[in-house]
């Protein structure tokens, strides 16, 4: 497991930022936590968000894409693919992977990836930013998101 070199935490006033959060439903457990590691990061940053929920790992590009044409800052796609004994892990994976990057550079917007691709339930808890977890992919994509969409909008305005 990673955890570790992770930066330091920043935050700053994203209140002025429109953001989103893209989820899906399966293994509820798990992206119960990753929800709440979301609004702990929009709690820390002031932000709030619109959270839209789709069936499965599967969906969260095309409705990432749609957020990102109605003009959110940045679109935080929250989702969990554990490894089965059939190829779908691989497929669903790389489909999400290849779909949320396609939303970022189509759309330039920011996409916060919190997508875990476990091998088990137990990586995928620990993952999950519950009590007794390693680490808060919520949060941490949701910064990242932010993080961004503050570097876009600097960019914009011409001051990197």
């Amino acid at each position: 497991m990673a955890g570790h070199g992770a930066p330091d935490a920043e935050t700053f006033d994203a209140s002025g930022l429109r953001v989103a959060v893209v989820a899906a439903s399966w293994h509820t457990q798990v992206m119960d936590g990753l929800l709440a590691g979301t609004e702990r990061a929009l709690r820390d940053f002031n932000a709030t968000a619109t959270t839209v929920r789709v069936p499965g790992t599967f969906e969260l590009p095309v409705v990432a894409a749609a957020l990102a044409q109605q003009g959110y800052d940045a679109v935080v796609a929250l989702g969990v693919v554990v490894r089965g004994g059939t190829p779908h892990f691989e497929y669903v994976c790389s489909a999400a992977t290849d779909g949320l990057t396609r939303v970022a550079l189509d759309h330039t917007v920011a996409v916060g990836f919190g997508v875990l691709t476990c091998d088990n339930d137990e990586q995928a808890l620990d993952r999950a930013g519950l009590e007794g977890s390693k680490e808060d992919k919520g949060y941490e994509a949701t910064s990242a998101a932010l993080l961004t969409a503050r570097t876009l909008a600097g960019l914009r305005d011409g001051t990197p």
